[in-house]
């Protein structure tokens, strides 16, 4: 079986509720590939208009969780909170959250910790990893991604690597303008998919979806989605523009 395509959309720190609201109704008014599967992540302030407004064509991702089951976390959101709002979805270890928030990915990680919480408590995870400028330019962007992915891989049977979507973003493409070649993510891809076979399994390296983001646009999608290891994207600016429907359409 091919790998079902997969779209997100990571509005990051932006919408209201109007706009959040058009937004959703334009995805639900569109024709989408029905091959596809689309997830939309809003401010955490949004979630539940986002759920009750979104169709059944479309899931719906926190954009961070917390790794405890409740208590006095101010701020935080827990995994059993996500499943009560019927979120089904997280983000995790996007850079933003890495360099802002000094989240690490050494081994038994808070990125790692939050990443084994998700998925035991029955959510699926959007697991973002990627190398800055410097550590291209140095040579090193498979070393990078490899930490990253051994950190959680620690934590994670490899049954649980069916619930994990990563997301490949390079921290020097992410809101640039700037984009990896379609040759520069393919190769990247192609090197986390034999890390997913020599680490956790055959299974897990035929059977993840291992997407792209970074200043992904309607422009560039169609030709990076030709990629045999590009499996989707992950979408931030585009993905409150009208756009994102030609986003999630680029296999059409």
């Amino acid at each position: 079986m091919p790998r079902q395509f997969f779209v997100g959309g990571n509005f990051k720190m932006n919408g209201t509720v109007d706009s959040i609201t058009a937004i959703i109704k334009n995805l639900n008014d569109a024709s989408l590939d029905p091959s596809s599967e689309v997830v939309i992540s809003p401010p955490a302030l949004y979630l539940l208009l986002a759920r009750q407004a979104a169709n059944e064509k479309l899931g719906v991702a926190s954009q961070n969780v917390f790794d405890k089951p409740n208590g006095a976390f101010t701020g935080e959101i827990s995994v059993e909170q996500l499943r009560d709002a019927k979120i089904n979805w997280t983000i995790i270890g996007h850079s933003e959250r890495r360099v802002i928030l000094k989240e690490t990915d050494e081994a038994c990680s808070f990125i790692a910790r939050k990443v084994k919480a998700a998925i035991e408590g029955g959510v699926s995870v959007i697991f973002c990893i990627g190398e800055t400028l410097e550590e291209r330019e140095s040579g090193k962007t498979i070393d990078i991604v490899t930490r990253q992915l051994n950190a959680v891989a620690k934590e994670l049977s490899s049954e649980q690597w069916a619930k994990v979507v990563i997301a490949y973003e390079p921290v020097w493409a992410i809101g640039t303008g700037r984009v990896a070649t379609t040759q520069q993510a393919q190769d990247v891809h192609a090197a986390i998919r034999k890390w997913l076979s020599e680490t956790i399994s055959a299974e897990a390296a035929e059977n993840t979806r291992v997407i792209y983001g970074g200043s992904v646009s309607e422009k560039n999608c169609r030709e990076l989605a030709k990629e045999p290891d590009v499996d989707g994207f992950l979408v931030g600016g585009a993905s409150l523009k009208p756009a994102f429907v030609d986003i999630i359409n680029a296999r059409l």
